[in-house]
């Protein structure tokens, strides 16, 4: 083989070894994610190709930004985790599973696989968005269960009982904000966009929190439509917002 033709295949070569080690990297996080029990098998899986497609997608950045959704909502929901028992709000011990998964990430996931093909920042914004709006979501939730005091409905501002699909606290709605913001603050710090669009990610997860909310309280549990879906709909609606206010 002559030297030039093995010059050629050189970038074959890098591309090969760039997803054998997104694909470890994938691995390794379902892995972990197993381990300390905030997925069930199926939802590591799931976690896993999301993980990949981000990692293709977005790099380390991307990885980042998943990580720090992992994060948030493992701490988020073994905070109170007793009290939640008692009130029959918690989550499985086993994890979050995979539609679980997939009704948080999908969007991202879906936003990073046409990002690939098309790489249209505005697309990378609106990943970036339902990636901040799982986080908020599920802090939100998670945080106002355990530390919130009587939950309000959004649809009405009446108090509520805890776990009332669409009711709100507070601390609740403060700390999933602060789980948007620091998700398009690690895409800000890895230089992909400008405080502008930090901005946009950052109201348009916490838009989509709210979106959850009032999805929660006038159509959850209708004609089928449980949390799953409602999750997947507000992360839908927040890369909406954030592609269409970009500037």
């Amino acid at each position: 083989m002559s030297h030039l033709a093995v010059f050629r295949q050189i970038p074959a070569i890098l591309e090969a070894q760039k997803i054998l080690i997104f694909a470890s990297i994938s691995s390794l996080f379902a892995v972990f994610g197993r381990l300390v029990r905030g997925v069930t098998t199926g939802g590591a899986i799931a976690g896993a190709v999301v993980c990949f497609v981000l990692l293709c997608s977005a790099g380390l950045r991307g990885f980042a930004a998943l990580f720090t959704v992992f994060a948030f909502t493992w701490v988020a929901t073994h905070i109170g985790y007793a009290r939640k028992q008692r009130l029959g709000t918690a989550e499985a011990r086993a994890g979050r599973n995979t539609l679980q998964v997939l009704a948080n990430l999908g969007t991202a996931a879906g936003c990073a696989a046409v990002y690939t093909q098309f790489p249209n920042p505005r697309i990378f914004v609106a990943m970036a968005a339902a990636l901040a709006e799982a986080a908020a979501d599920t802090v939100s939730s998670e945080i106002g269960q355990a530390m919130g005091r009587v939950p309000r409905l959004i649809t009405s501002w009446r108090e509520v009982a805890r776990g009332t699909n669409g009711a709100i606290t507070g601390i609740g709605t403060a700390a999933g904000a602060i789980a948007a913001v620091a998700v398009a603050f690690v895409f800000f710090a890895f230089g992909d966009f400008g405080r502008v669009s930090l901005l946009v990610v950052a109201f348009s997860g916490t838009a989509g929190m709210f979106a959850d909310s009032f999805l929660g309280a006038t159509i959850e549990g209708r004609r089928g439509i449980g949390n799953n879906a409602i999750n997947f709909f507000s992360t839908v609606f927040a890369a909406i917002v954030a592609f269409l206010i970009v500037p």
